[in-house]
């Protein structure tokens, strides 16, 4: 019989102290705001000196990055279960975006370190941000399947979502002031963009 793999449990408590930490870090900045993270406090709240978090993260935006992947990672899951979309590219394109708006309102300090550049000096690593690129990718190929394929399409789409999130987080939080805007402005959106590629057809054919 083969012997079994060795656990190694050293591994496992270092994992399991890192996850203890960011969601510590995850609770403090929900109560406290985004920029307000405190590295004296996030280890008092997991029972180890400030000095000791640096066994675990090189840096404050260390931190900070492993929390963007985090959430990143969280926005990918959750977007991938709304698969499969409504067939009708109108009702797929409303889906999208009240999913957008409504993860973003559900969690202000998640959406403001995934969306906004709200910590100065900090760039999410390349890695992590590897895991918001692959979703932008995934949003492209959704559109490209409804024939809008402009590069421009996809900046004013993400403009339009991420702008009604802003609205309803900054005036309206916990409520749906801006969220009741969503099928209007995707119906906007859409006509946009199906008169666009009307016209974009009609050049072709007359020259």
């Amino acid at each position: 019989m083969l012997d079994k793999p060795k656990r190694d449990r050293r591994a496992e408590r270092h994992e399991a102290t890192k996850a203890e930490i960011l969601d510590a870090a995850w609770a403090q900045v929900r109560a406290e705001g985004l920029a307000a993270l405190s590295l004296r406090d996030l280890a008092r709240t997991v029972g180890m000196r400030a000095p000791s978090l640096y066994s675990y993260f090189e840096s404050k935006h260390a931190i900070y990055d492993a929390m963007y992947a985090q959430g990143t990672q969280q926005f990918v899951d959750a977007q991938r279960a709304l698969y499969p979309l409504p067939d009708e590219p109108l009702d797929a394109l409303k889906a999208g975006m009240r999913f957008f708006v409504e993860f973003c309102a559900a969690d202000a300090a998640r959406y403001q370190l995934l969306f906004q550049r709200t910590i100065p000096g900090f760039e999410p690593s390349a890695a992590s941000y590897r895991i918001a690129e692959e979703s932008l990718a995934e949003v492209a190929e959704l559109l490209t399947g409804f024939g809008i394929t402009d590069p421009e399409m996809l900046d004013l789409f993400t403009a339009l979502t991420t702008g009604i999130a802003d609205q309803q987080l900054s005036n309206d939080p916990g409520g749906d002031r801006w969220i009741r805007l969503i099928d209007d402005a995707a119906e906007m959106f859409y006509e946009h963009t199906t008169r666009r590629a009307e016209r974009h057809q009609l050049g072709r054919t007359t020259r």
